[in-house]
């Protein structure tokens, strides 16, 4: 049985914070990271939670990623925001591209955020969630480095690369939010297993003749399945595209890995579009959202995309999120 410590969002934040800074992020870049963890946990997707605080910590130890980077942003354009992360973490590159990038949408009815020399953004959701609660239709993208091969192919040429899009809600909050990888499982899903000396189930990844396997370990060193065969993967290059192509980011490709200490930063990017449906729909588009979000609602036993998260969000913020006491003590690490 799994020994689990339960923990308020706001320790998990300060742990997160406390941990980072400890490892030699400066506070204005641990913060924003640190609340996303804390909101990554009360979503339920531990994989990407408080299990990362001590991959993070050691990439900024060894120079994967700049711990004390200060992104910069410019607008060539009025609705164009671009941000170089300068190696740095993502998460305070977003941050500052949105703060720009919502304004530009209200005022161009639609705008988009570049982002390069980036880092893991964690759950891309977590982003284009925020866009909805400010109204706006939020596409995101994010590239990674290569673990998905092509069609017909065993060598990987593309990440998991998730995209998703967040729809607000006149509550503020999303009516539904999508955010999925183009392979049948987030690879940091595999990664977890492998820390956990689990197997992982058939579908998962291949190894690296292209065959199923239950072994994490092969499947890490093999590639990811994508979903749905080659759809995955015409996902996938969809995501390099606009995450890498469009940003003069690093292509997955070339792009050093997300976990381990080998290689330098990875320089992969992120890709934001927001729209004020407003002004391409007017009252029609909440109509619209409301009638489809509805013919689902009336089924029973059907759900919404992010309906699960929302539902662990939501007893999270009372009860608190138990946490694996593995990853606490690998976090303590860095605080002793």
């Amino acid at each position: 049985m799994i020994e689990t410590r339960t923990l308020t969002l706001a320790e998990i934040e300060n742990l997160a914070f406390r941990a980072l800074v400890a490892a030699g992020t400066s506070e204005a870049n641990a913060r924003p990271l640190a609340i996303a963890t804390a909101a990554t946990e009360a979503d339920g997707v531990a994989s990407h939670g408080l299990a990362y605080i001590p991959i993070y910590c050691e990439h900024v130890q060894c120079g994967k990623v700049d711990g004390s980077a200060r992104p910069i942003l410019s607008q060539p354009r009025p609705g164009v925001v671009n941000v170089d992360a300068a190696t740095g973490f993502a998460h305070p590159a977003i941050d500052l591209g949105l703060k720009e990038l919502i304004p530009a949408a209200r005022a161009q009815g639609i705008a988009a955020l570049a982002i390069r020399n980036s880092y893991n953004c964690g759950v891309l959701g977590y982003h284009t969630f925020r866009l909805a609660q400010a109204g706006l239709v939020g596409l995101g993208f994010t590239n990674a480095p290569a673990s998905i091969a092509p069609s017909g192919g065993a060598k990987p040429v593309v990440g998991t690369n998730p995209f998703s899009i967040a729809v607000p809600d006149a509550d503020g909050q999303p009516a539904l939010l999508i955010d999925q990888s183009a392979s049948t499982i987030a690879k940091s899903e595999v990664m977890k297993h492998a820390r956990e000396g689990k197997p992982i189930p058939v579908g998962w990844a291949l190894d690296a003749d292209g065959n199923p396997t239950t072994d994490p370990n092969v499947g890490l060193k093999g590639s990811m399945a994508p979903s749905g065969g080659y759809k995955g993967v015409g996902v996938a290059l969809l995501t390099e595209i606009m995450a890498a192509a469009l940003t003069g980011a690093t292509l997955g490709l070339n792009a050093s890995p997300f976990s381990g200490t080998v290689g330098g930063p990875p320089r992969t990017g992120q890709f934001f579009i927001a729209i004020d449906p407003a002004v391409t729909a007017g009252d029609a588009f909440a109509t619209g959202i409301n009638e489809l979000v509805g013919a689902i609602r009336s089924q029973d036993g059907a759900h919404l995309p992010g309906d699960g998260r929302r539902t662990m969000r939501n007893s999270a913020e009372s009860d608190g999120v138990a946490v694996n006491m593995a990853t606490l003590n690998r976090i303590e690490t860095y605080l002793s």
